[in-house]
């Protein structure tokens, strides 16, 4: 026996949608459908343009360390698009598409990255909030999922993370318990080739990242994460899925990272010009406005009469964002514990005193 030989599984990248903007192959029923191309067209374009409005903040200094989602737009819209309003996301840094789209303000967004985290908690009642430690939020996700199997809901937990995350215990932990369990959890990984400054071949040495799902005995798939109909196809049958009782499966987005890690890092220290040239020229917005193009004789007019409305919408959320007053700084203590431990009572007392807060 040649134990060498044997290979690992192959898992092909599915797309729908080609970086020329044509289709591959045909589209599902549900997503044939033109308010449906144009309602996604539009989300994507509305998390690029805040995203980079965000940005600005942070390098004027109104607001906090930034995630952006440069050239991953598509895998949260995907998402946010798929769910139903009864299923539960539990997203990481990196989903702000996904987050428009359940209900949650730009501006809360913005009072988050901004250091308030009451910004966090305004989201739809069903989700959690964004999670910064890496792949913590997928154990959350089993957790939540476990709830729904015990109460025989038929609801589905989509959690996201990034392909570094995948080297973490959380991730195979959390990825055994949903296949012990069969557990309705669908995790998403954004593979956008980084760990902040760690490329996938120092990460791991997995052929894929899907094949990861093989020890857990869940189903995988590879999409091209920059196709928008091949998310929604994957994800609708994956959450299909998940609300029948059929168990948990992984999804690795296909990517790449056209930002920074965060408003803290410089990827031009470690990242090649030429390969992230090569990774513009497949990015979402780009290919979907080539569909657009080809099928719907999209206009440059109809781009800057979107372009305009929103960042008319956008303006009115950082208005609103910096027109919030600032959190009590007494909320440190308050909010972490439902009864406040006695070493940080002493603490808080101390701090108080310190700022003249204290009676």
């Amino acid at each position: 026996m040649n134990i060498a030989s044997l290979a690992a599984p192959n898992y092909p990248i599915y797309q729908v949608l080609l970086p020329n903007g044509r289709l591959g192959q045909p589209l599902s029923d549900t997503l044939n459908d033109t308010q449906c191309h144009l309602a996604a067209y539009e989300h994507l374009w509305r998390t690029r343009l805040f995203d980079q409005r965000a940005v600005a903040l942070q390098r004027t200094g109104q607001l906090g360390t930034y995630a952006s989602c440069l050239g991953q737009e598509a895998i949260s819209t995907a998402i946010g698009f798929s769910l139903q309003a009864n299923d539960v996301f539990v997203p990481y840094y990196r989903d702000q598409a996904a987050q428009l789209c359940r209900g949650m303000k730009m501006a809360s967004i913005l009072q988050f990255w901004g250091g308030d985290e009451w910004g966090s908690y305004h989201t739809n009642n069903q989700d959690l909030p964004a999670c910064i430690p890496i792949a913590t939020q997928i154990t959350h996700a089993a957790g939540v999922a476990t709830a729904l199997k015990l109460q025989q809901k038929k609801q589905a937990v989509v959690s996201t993370c990034g392909d570094g995350a995948s080297s973490r215990g959380d991730f195979y932990e959390a990825l055994n318990l949903a296949g012990v369990w069969h557990l309705p959890l669908v995790v998403v990984i954004n593979n956008n080739q980084w760990a902040i400054s760690v490329p996938l071949s120092q990460q791991t040495a997995c052929a894929t990242l899907a094949q990861k799902a093989v020890a857990a005995g869940i189903v995988a798939c590879r999409v091209d994460g920059n196709d928008f109909f091949a998310l929604m196809m994957a994800l609708e049958e994956a959450l299909e899925r998940a609300r029948s009782g059929k168990g948990a499966t992984l999804i690795e987005a296909v990517t790449y990272r056209l930002c920074d890690h965060t408003t803290a890092d410089d990827m031009s220290r470690y990242a090649s010009l030429e390969q992230r040239q090569h990774a513009e020229e497949q990015e979402p917005l780009k290919r979907f406005r080539l569909f657009l193009e080809h099928t719907r004789h999209w206009q440059d007019a109809q781009q800057q009469a979107l372009e305009t409305r929103l960042k008319h919408e956008i303006e009115e959320a950082v208005t609103a964002y910096l027109q919030l007053a600032s959190p009590a700084i007494s909320d440190m203590f308050t909010h972490v514990y439902s009864h406040l431990p006695t070493d940080l009572a002493q603490q808080q007392q101390a701090f108080l005193r310190l700022k003249g807060l204290s009676h």
